[in-house]
């Protein structure tokens, strides 16, 4: 599940980013509330944890202009103040649930876990994601294209996947890597370069629109639009 954490303590972000990748979550870091609202409405989370005191915009002033363009992702407020007034402001600006800190990351998992089956999110398995006239089913584990299955290797399936999770991110070699083929391979390898090509074709066959685009120095990301990064 693809959950941003806005934190602004370095150590902490890293500490709760650990943890819960340890517990299945893929997790993305903003640093301060400008930042966290910006990556919160230009990707789609599955779930939003959210610092009360962070620099630029307050967490509550994030979350309530998250809850302007989006009602219905789960988020959960992280509060070094453990005051009832405190608890109030994050609630009443449309957070789910709140958790004080000093905190167990076994416990925050356990809300995020919560708050997922709440929303009906918890098994990502169920999951239906499209960009232009591609739609990968995670449930079925087939990819459709204008309506028609594509056929694909076991591998191509996985990397698809990955890519159509983290829309409009960029992901390098190694992520895809560790991700994909869940090991660490030489990094000499230009295996993720052939698989990426071997997708693209299929993808480009009969004159679909290009969805994954070269990050030149970086890696790859999907995304609309025709031109690679520079």
């Amino acid at each position: 599940m693809g959950i941003l954490l806005v934190e602004d303590e370095p150590n902490i972000a890293s500490v709760i980013k650990r943890g819960l990748t340890e517990n299945g979550f893929d997790v993305s870091i903003a640093s301060n509330g400008v930042n966290g609202l910006q990556m919160a409405l230009n990707n789609n989370f599955d779930l939003i944890i959210l610092d009360i005191m962070l620099p630029l915009m307050d967490g509550v002033q994030v979350c309530k202009n998250i809850r302007q363009h989006n009602k219905t992702v789960p988020i959960i407020m992280l509060t070094a103040l453990d005051s009832t007034e405190n608890i109030v402001n994050g609630l009443d600006s449309g957070a789910d649930d709140y958790l004080a800190k000093p905190f167990k990351i076994a416990e925050l998992a356990a809300r995020l876990r919560t708050l997922l089956r709440r929303s009906g999110l918890e098994n990502p398995g169920g999951t239906i994601f499209t960009i232009n006239n591609l739609k990968v089913d995670t449930e079925s584990k087939i990819a459709y294209q204008d309506h028609e299955p594509l056929k694909l290797t076991a591998t191509e399936y996985r990397l698809l996947e990955y890519f159509i999770r983290n829309q409009k991110k960029v992901l390098s070699r190694i992520q895809i890597l560790e991700s994909v083929w869940d090991i660490d391979f030489n990094m000499g390898t230009n295996v993720v370069d052939v698989y990426v090509n071997y997708l693209r074709k299929k993808l480009e066959k009969n004159g679909s629109p290009k969805v994954i685009h070269t990050v030149f120095g970086m890696g790859y990301m999907m995304k609309e639009g025709d031109e690679d990064t520079k």
